[in-house]
């Protein structure tokens, strides 16, 4: 699936839910989902920094495509980084890179967090997409 097609999947699949708190639960069921990060990649380079909590990312290339794999000491931060996961994974890093995830703000995402988590969130989309363009660099 492209990255636009994953994203109104996760669209319609928000739409299904009219409350947040149900919204915040489907967050975390992403988190849930995740199958956790090797703890040899629970480094300082992997380490989102501006999370509220601890966000580790890792990245590498598989068959062409860029692998992300990631974990979280809080259940919100993990589902966050599962569903950004989940849309930009296993993609080109040219195409991840210039991904626009019209999905967060379209389900509302940012406008439900704390400042705090928002600018969170923000920085795992930088890391994200720093580990795109530096793999992309590379082809």
């Amino acid at each position: 699936m492209t990255i636009e097609e994953i994203q109104n999947e996760i669209i319609e699949e928000f739409s299904l839910y009219d409350d947040w708190m149900d919204k915040y639960e489907y967050i975390i069921e992403f988190g849930k989902e995740l199958p956790g990060l090797d703890e040899k990649y629970k480094t300082e380079d992997n380490l989102v920094k501006g999370c509220q909590s601890k966000v580790w990312l890792h990245a590498e290339m598989q068959d062409d495509k860029l692998h992300f794999e990631a974990d979280s000491d809080a259940f919100i931060a993990r589902g966050i980084i599962g569903l950004l996961i989940r849309i930009l994974s296993d993609q080109d890093p040219e195409t991840i890179a210039k991904a626009d995830l019209f999905a967060i703000d379209q389900i509302g995402l940012k406008e439900h967090l704390s400042p705090n988590r928002a600018n969170g969130l923000s920085n795992m989309i930088k890391k994200l997409k720093m580990y795109a363009v530096a793999h992309a660099a590379k082809a």
